[in-house]
């Protein structure tokens, strides 16, 4: 077990919700450093975690539209309110929509231009069911973990993820369309090169930090095994030998030399929007998507606590770790080892399960929470 020394440890003390997918209203503080939330399926347990990932960039845990969050019966909009003590400094960040649509975010009730701002104060990172098969799945699933994995050291990473994906999307059209003069298309070439390139570069660099810090660590009699991590893609493989200057250069000519090829397509068929995560269980030197259900679940774990691990020693600061029905499908053995890990880790950590009896290794650690429709209560 590896336990890393970071400069902070950020804690939310209160979350107050008000017209948030169950909850019309919600004003709940906290004490520990390990939160249990408990009770039946679709009580909204999941629920509050979600609001807690809206304040990392991107569309939080689900995935979902912001629309989406908003209350059935409410009004149109929500909002999402965390108190987050550091140090001994408390902040105060917002995140919410209004019924027409305008996202807005605060800091210390100060308008923000975007999540992006939430990253000096808070990193969050999460685990979910929806993940159990990430492995086996579409590589474009392991890509948007990929990018995850960036984003918790790097918070620009989302933007220039997402600009790369317009300028593709704008390319696509323009090759649909035929446009005749090439310099439309030079143009957008030359900024997916760069955006390119700078994504690949920022993907490796932390698959290449979080395989160092996993190789420091290694023990083959954990429960949870360790990952060997790598990125097959053309431009991460030309990074790791050339200058990014030369490999951007190869890139735009590849680009310029591909159009017939990807117009046929309807996609861009090279780049990092074409690379994936290969990972493999470490001690069995097998696949990940060729080991068992168990075992897969047993390494996403591992790598997700990698990960925290690493975004503490880089940032200084220790996320808060969101980690929904995680131990469900543990044995007792491997939700006790769970539970020393994340007491290792240093941050906050949220959990929640049906029976709370999965928690009582902690019942001197953690603060339990009974969640009911539209409703938490301390017990």
């Amino acid at each position: 077990m590896i336990t890393l020394s970071t400069k902070s440890a950020p804690r939310v003390r209160r979350l107050t919700l008000s017209d948030f997918r169950s909850y019309a209203a919600l004003d709940c503080r906290f004490e520990s450093t390990m939160i249990a939330l408990f009770g039946e399926n679709g009580a909204g347990k999941t629920n509050l975690l979600e609001a807690l990932s809206l304040f990392s960039p991107g569309r939080g845990l689900r995935r979902a539209e912001l629309a989406e969050c908003a209350r059935r019966d409410g009004a149109g909009g929500f909002a999402v309110s965390i108190e987050v003590e550091t140090d001994g400094v408390t902040t105060q960040l917002g995140h919410g929509l209004t019924p027409s649509s305008e996202r807005l975010f605060r800091v210390d009730r100060v308008p923000v231009s975007s999540a992006r701002a939430f990253a000096d104060h808070v990193r969050v990172l999460w685990l979910t069911p929806a993940m159990d098969g990430l492995f086996s799945g579409a590589a474009g699933e392991r890509r948007r973990f990929l990018d995850r994995l960036a984003l918790g050291v790097d918070a620009e990473h989302g933007a220039r993820a997402n600009r790369l994906e317009r300028a593709l999307r704008n390319r696509n059209r323009l090759l649909e369309e035929g446009v005749a003069d090439r310099r439309w298309l030079d143009a957008a070439e030359q900024e997916i090169a760069a955006l390119g390139v700078a994504v690949a570069a920022a993907r490796r660099e932390t698959v290449s930090r979080l395989v160092a810090l996993i190789a420091a660590g290694r023990d083959d009699a954990s429960p949870f095994p360790w990952a060997d991590v790598t990125i097959e893609g053309e431009l991460e493989r030309r990074l790791a030998l050339e200058p990014a200057l030369a490999v951007e250069e190869w890139y735009r000519g590849e680009l310029a030399a591909s159009r017939r090829r990807d117009a046929a397509a309807g996609r861009t068929l090279i780049g990092p929007q074409a690379s994936d995560l290969a990972v493999r269980h470490g001690p069995k030197n097998e696949a990940a998507r060729a080991c068992s259900t168990g075992e897969q679940k047993a390494l996403l774990t591992g790598l997700t606590l990698a990960h925290a691990k690493l975004i503490g020693a880089m940032t200084g600061q220790a996320p808060i770790l969101l980690l929904d029905e995680i131990a469900a499908h543990f044995d007792v053995k491997r939700r006790e080892a769970l539970y020393a890990e994340l007491q290792a880790l240093g941050g906050q950590v949220w959990m929640t399960g049906a029976d709370p009896a999965l928690f009582a290794p902690l019942r001197m650690s953690a603060e339990p929470l009974l969640v009911t429709p539209g409703c938490a209560t301390h017990v």
